[in-house]
Order: C-alpha cells, then sequence, then structure tokens
C-alpha cells in the first residue's frame, strides 16, 4: 500500500466548491508525484474487468464515453425513377416530386460525407501504467501509450488521440470523454510524448489548481 501523505481517496467529503473533476485533478497528481520518482509499482492495482498483462497496474476504473471523427457516409445515394400515366398534371407532378426526392436524398448524402464527431456510446475505461482500455461490446478501445501517434487533453474531461487502427480501419481519430482524462494525458504523454507543449508547460492541470486545494484543505504534492 502507498502510504503517501498526498494520497487522497477518491469521493470522499469534500467542501461545496469541490467537484468530481477536482478529486479526480488531486489523485493525477499523486499518480504524476509516484510516476516521477519510480514508485508506481508501489501503488495498488485497482479491481477492473480488463484482462492486465505481467507488470501492469489498474491506476484508474470508471465510466466513459467514446467519439470517433468520421463520416456517416461516402456521398452515394439511391436514385429514384418515377414512371408515371396519366394526366398531364400527375405526370408533371409526379417527375417534380421524384426530382425534389433525388435532390434531398443527394443533399442528405452529402452532408452524411463530412467528418464529424461521431458517439459510439458509453462504457467503462481502465487506465494502467501501459494503456487505456475501453470496454463496449461494438466500439472497444485497447490503446497502448506506445502505439499513438498523437495525444491531447482539449478539455478537462476529454481525453484526444489518434492512432493507426490494428484491425485495418486506417487512421483513427477518437476521444474518451471521462473524469479520467487528465490521467490518461499525464501517463500517454510522460510514456511517448514527453516533449508535448502541455506536460511541459503543466497544462493538464488549471492553473489556480494549487490554490484552490490550499483553500479547500487539501494537500498536493509539487507536480509543476
Amino acid at each position: 500500500m502507498n502510504n503517501d501523505p498526498f494520497e487522497v481517496p477518491l469521493y470522499t467529503e469534500r467542501p461545496e466548491s469541490w467537484g468530481m473533476l477536482d478529486d479526480h485533478l488531486l489523485y493525477t497528481c499523486g499518480v504524476v508525484h509516484d510516476l516521477v520518482r519510480g514508485r508506481l509499482a508501489d501503488r495498488p492495482s485497482l479491481p477492473t474487468m480488463a484482462r492486465l498483462g505481467p507488470g501492469e497496474r489498474s491506476l484508474a476504473v470508471g465510466p466513459a464515453a467514446r467519439s470517433t471523427w468520421r463520416a456517416l457516409g461516402d456521398g452515394s445515394y439511391v436514385h429514384g425513377s418515377t414512371v408515371a400515366f396519366g394526366s398531364t398534371g400527375f405526370v408533371i407532378g409526379s417527375m417534380v416530386g421524384s426530382a425534389l426526392g433525388n435532390s434531398a436524398r443527394r443533399c442528405q448524402a452529402q452532408a452524411n460525407a463530412q467528418p464529424r464527431w461521431v458517439a459510439d456510446g458509453p462504457g467503462e475505461v481502465t487506465v494502467t501504467n501501459l494503456r487505456v482500455y475501453f470496454g463496449h461490446p461494438q466500439s472497444p478501445l485497447n490503446l497502448g501509450w506506445a502505439g499513438l501517434d498523437t495525444v491531447d487533453l482539449v478539455a478537462p474531461d476529454v481525453f484526444q488521440c489518434a492512432f493507426h487502427d490494428a484491425n485495418g480501419s486506417g487512421y483513427v481519430t477518437v476521444q474518451l470523454h471521462s473524469l479520467c482524462a487528465s490521467l490518461m494525458f499525464v501517463l500517454a504523454a510522460h510514456a511517448s510524448f514527453p516533449a508535448h507543449p502541455r506536460l511541459l508547460s503543466h497544462g493538464w492541470l488549471p492553473p489556480d489548481f494549487e490554490a484552490r486545494c490550499a483553500a479547500d484543505g487539501w494537500s498536493l504534492p509539487p507536480v509543476r
């Protein structure tokens, strides 16, 4: 067990000004404090449904949601044809209706061909010293820090990364929405992106976090 005085359990009773994201940031500070001192192995491995390899320790487990930057279609659509018999007015009306329908389908297909963030659904995320695993029946992720091409913390609770999919889906950019986002970023950056500007500037931590911790009575390890 880690008896570090800076270790603060998550979800403890906290003042009104303190939120769950603050809990996770404080926890991340404790992990970083141990990481840079080579003491990560002293931390207990948390219970998780994810399979762990030799020397792998689960450092955080909790709810998350995945989004993928992708298009919903390839721009193709089914062109409808209408053959109408009857009065001239009926035939013209049918042809106009068919043309309008084709135009609407074409516009929708063009819109679907434009990449955007697509929500893939909720799941459980396990953050370890080696990777992040996102459990989901249709859209799971198993992302080793060494296999990522880019990482960033685009919001306090959004970890973004890009990688070449081993299953042949090409270059993939995903976001994991989780209170553990800062922890994911710091572990990935320390392992594979040591020159990342956000890591070097400590931009993963709010600039006033130390002051808020002091005001609310929390002990904070030096991480900047």
